[in-house]
């Protein structure tokens, strides 16, 4: 059994707080289009993409050796180190849950993770190679990838189902988006839960519980696993709105397509040891199968908010990463400021959400649907969607035509 330190059982703790936070943030990935489609309700949705992401938690450590092996040099590394970069990812987790945008929790834990190590050891603790090859090139790659393969396979679909539009249809292709929206729950337990599998093992390597280049133990496993599960029932409501109705609008055939895509996308990378964001390979195929459709339309002003908080994600959450560990350098005092500091900010943005709370209840009706831009109106002007598919209104963005007043009416006669 591990030797653990009081600072030691502090890292294991947040780690796993991290967990919920990528559970809860990451939901969006697999249940989004399942939820707005209507092939499952909200609560059987997250509880079946829960216990999914637990399984799929044991099926593979090539992600978690990534993170504790690959991106920094594991020699002189402190527990507080990792403290701090924890503390940099959740809070940038729940800034972006608050706000509804599906960031990448895999980006926020890896830049708070090169900051705080920055921060402590220099540049020089950074492997840049994995960096680049591992981390930024998939990051970029990945969701062009994903949307083109949802792009040409929601056009496959829809040309080898013409002419088959009826309930019996729609209703098979309901069965197979719970199918693959399953397959994307596996795939989001083998990538991101080793995330945090990964972080604790690095956090027991520099602690001296366990010796270098040790493969993540069966319990760091098994509550990485139960942690992101939970955190995935809860539901990340927000982000699921976000996905599911404010980025495009999806039929059955689309959410299977999407997913499929992702799903393809997420295990490839996995079994690579890609450090993958779910996040960025959902967003894609979801754009992809949006575009896909004759008359579909993707909502490109929540898509370049979306892409905004790509970008920043990696810079944000490292320079919180530095800040923490620089405090943390001051010593026990400092690493008690750290952790009451992201104690109370945690607590400050959850009372923040509940001025407008979204759950299940209100995560579909009423979603965060935007006015037709210039783009949506011109593209659906050109290739309207097919009979039977619900557009977005342009009444606000095409003028009524002039209408003639009619004649006065006759006064009635006086009568005597």
């Amino acid at each position: 059994m591990e030797s653990f330190s009081l600072i030691l059982a502090i890292v294991v703790v947040t780690a796993l707080a991290f967990d919920f936070t990528n559970g809860f943030h990451d939901t969006a990935n697999a249940m989004a289009t399942t939820i707005s489609t209507g092939a499952l309700k909200p609560k059987v949705a997250v509880a079946m993409s829960a216990a999914l992401n637990l399984v799929g938690a044991f099926l593979s450590v090539e992600v978690a050796n990534t993170i504790s092996k690959g991106l920094v040099d594991e020699n002189g590394i402190r527990p507080e180190v990792i403290f701090a970069a924890l503390v940099g990812a959740i809070l940038w987790n729940l800034v972006t849950w608050l706000v509804g945008l599906p960031s990448s929790s895999s980006h926020a834990l890896m830049g708070g993770l090169i900051g705080a190590t920055v921060a402590s050891a220099g540049f020089g603790a950074v492997h840049g190679d994995v960096l680049v090859t591992k981390v930024l090139l998939p990051a970029v790659a990945a969701p062009v990838v994903a949307g083109v393969a949802a792009l040409l396979a929601t056009r496959f679909s829809y040309g080898i189902g013409r002419g088959a539009e009826g309930e019996a249809t729609r209703k098979g292709y309901r069965a197979g988006q719970i199918a693959s929206a399953g397959l994307v729950s596996l795939a989001h337990g083998t990538n991101d839960a080793q995330k945090t599998m990964g972080i604790i093992t690095l956090a027991l390597i520099a602690g001296g519980a366990i010796a270098p280049g040790s493969n993540p133990p069966t319990w760091v496993i098994l509550s990485a696993g139960l942690a992101i599960a939970l955190g995935t029932y809860i539901g990340g409501w927000r982000i699921i709105r976000t996905m599911g109705t404010g980025l495009t609008d999806l039929e059955p055939r689309q959410g299977f397509a999407a997913q499929t895509s992702a799903a393809t996308a997420i295990l490839a990378s996995s079994h690579l040891g890609f450090s993958l964001s779910t996040t960025h390979v959902v967003s894609g195929s979801v754009m992809g199968a949006g575009l896909g459709r004759k008359g579909g339309v993707v909502r490109w002003s929540t898509a370049t908010r979306m892409a905004v908080a790509w970008v920043l994600t990696l810079p944000a959450a490292a320079l919180v990463g530095a800040g923490a560990e620089s405090v943390t350098d001051l010593g026990d005092w400092g690493t008690a400021v750290v952790a009451v500091f992201l104690v109370g900010s945690s607590a400050a943005i959850w009372k923040l959400s509940r001025r407008e709370v979204v759950d299940h209840t209100n995560v579909v009706v009423g979603g965060d649907v935007e006015p037709a831009g210039v783009v949506t109106t011109a593209i659906a002007a050109v290739t309207p969607p097919p009979a039977g598919v619900v557009t977005e209104d342009l009444t606000a963005t095409i003028p009524a035509p002039a209408t003639t007043d009619p004649a006065p009416a006759t006064p009635p006669a006086a009568t005597v």
